[in-house]
């Protein structure tokens, strides 16, 4: 029978994996001609990241658990260097060192992600699988603020002339928020909001909301691709949000199921 912890180390390398290495190019495109040597950095961990890729390829959900350790802390490693890397970029933004094309707030987002990677590794490595089921509001509150930073990115990547689109953009922004400040609240009041029946209308409040954006990010996704619409969104960036938005959707039916067996 294959183990939980290689199974669930696999599918995080999977996902997480191939989204820091977008996050290498996204910032590579960021940068301005004269910022080379950030350029260059972003190009290696691209590279980085396209090897850990391939050597994921040889495993399976029945490989060796100590393997699979050693693997995790080889990306772990990565992932290390690669939150480094962000937040000296955030750095060198905030004091006005550099200028480029990258939102502070993007940059900031992208190393939140690492570093949520980087914990996740090493959780698996002392043998806690992840999500863990007691995490249900402090998972909610990363991702609801993941969330409603892409719809606060998109409606200021859209063209201003796109005033629909905009609009829908930021209705979703203002949603995300008010939802991360009730998760916060929630998160306040722990131990004691942790009741079956208030969690479960955190989850299903949460899931509606979810599936909406999600659904926004593939429209706009497809408009994108067929050039429909007017935006400085890459296509791949697009593709990006969206599957961070279904990963969500995967962890709060986890929750879900989680509370569902409590109950039984």
């Amino acid at each position: 029978m294959a183990d939980p912890i290689v199974a669930r180390s696999l599918d995080e390398i999977r996902f997480w994996s191939r989204i820091m290495k977008e996050h290498a190019l996204f910032l590579s495109l960021g940068f301005t001609y004269e910022q080379k040597q950030l350029i260059d950095e972003a190009r290696q961990f691209i590279t980085m990241f396209e090897r850990i890729e391939e050597k994921l390829s040889t495993f399976t959900v029945n490989s060796d658990l100590r393997q699979v350790q050693a693997f995790n802390t080889e990306v772990y490693q990565a992932v290390a260097a690669i939150w480094s890397y962000k937040r000296k970029v955030l750095g060198l933004t905030l004091r006005c060192q550099i200028r480029h094309n990258n939102f502070p707030l993007l940059v900031d987002h992208i190393s939140r992600e690492a570093a949520y990677f980087a914990n996740r590794l090493k959780e698996l490595n002392e043998g806690i699988l992840t999500p863990k089921p007691d995490d249900v509001i402090e998972e909610n509150v990363f991702f609801l603020r993941i969330m409603a930073d892409h719809a606060k990115f998109i409606g200021h990547l859209l063209d201003p002339s796109e005033r629909k689109l905009v609009e829908q953009a930021r209705e979703f922004s203002h949603d995300f928020d008010q939802l991360l400040f009730q998760a916060i609240d929630l998160d306040s009041m722990r131990p004691q909001s942790e009741t079956k029946p208030i969690l479960s209308q955190f989850l299903d409040q949460n899931k509606v909301s979810v599936v909406s954006l999600r659904d926004f990010k593939k429209t706009a996704r497809e408009l994108i691709e067929a050039c429909r619409i007017k935006s400085n969104i890459h296509p791949l960036l697009a593709d990006h949000t969206f599957r961070e938005a279904e990963r969500f959707l995967e962890i709060i039916d986890l929750f879900e199921a989680n509370l569902n067996r409590k109950q039984s």
